[in-house]
């Protein structure tokens, strides 16, 4: 006979104990990474609709004064390969107080030329274009606002 305790190995208890030990490493070390990796996806996403935004806000800036600047927000998205749908484009024009020290109103012109009073491009016209972007999953949103004028 051998002397007790020189060759026992270990009690189921001690491997279950380490197992269970093990288990509980490796869900907090999986968690950890699921929650890198979705928070890597709404950045790349985020970075790719803050690029769009500015794309769009860039051709609404150096385009020719018009009634309506939907067009050049919708071209920024679909150069990504994105749906036109998600620029979402708001647009006013400046309307003076009747008063100098009063405060002027943004106003939306008629559907066909949000931009413009009455559909028409007038001399010193102030617009003010809000572009809203939203990623395709729909996860991240951007906005941002261009003024348009002649003063």
């Amino acid at each position: 006979m051998t002397p007790r305790g020189s060759d026992e190995g270990f009690s189921l208890i001690e491997v279950v104990i380490v197992v269970m030990l093990m288990g509980i490493v490796i869900v907090a070390v999986m968690s950890a990474v699921i929650t890198s990796i979705a928070t890597s996806a709404v950045t790349r996403s985020g970075a790719r609709v803050e690029t769009v935004v500015v794309n769009a806000a860039d051709r609404v800036n150096r385009a020719p004064k018009s009634c309506d600047y939907s067009p050049y927000a919708q071209a920024a998205v679909q150069t990504e390969g994105w749906s036109a749908s998600a620029a979402v484009v708001t647009q006013e024009y400046y309307t003076p107080a009747a008063v100098p020290t009063s405060a002027g109103t943004w106003t939306n012109g008629p559907t066909s030329s949000p931009a413009c009073p009455a559909g028409a491009l007038t001399d010193l016209l102030v617009q003010r274009v809000t572009i809203q972007i939203n990623s395709p999953d729909g996860r991240v949103r951007r906005t941002i606002q261009v003024v348009k004028s002649d003063v």
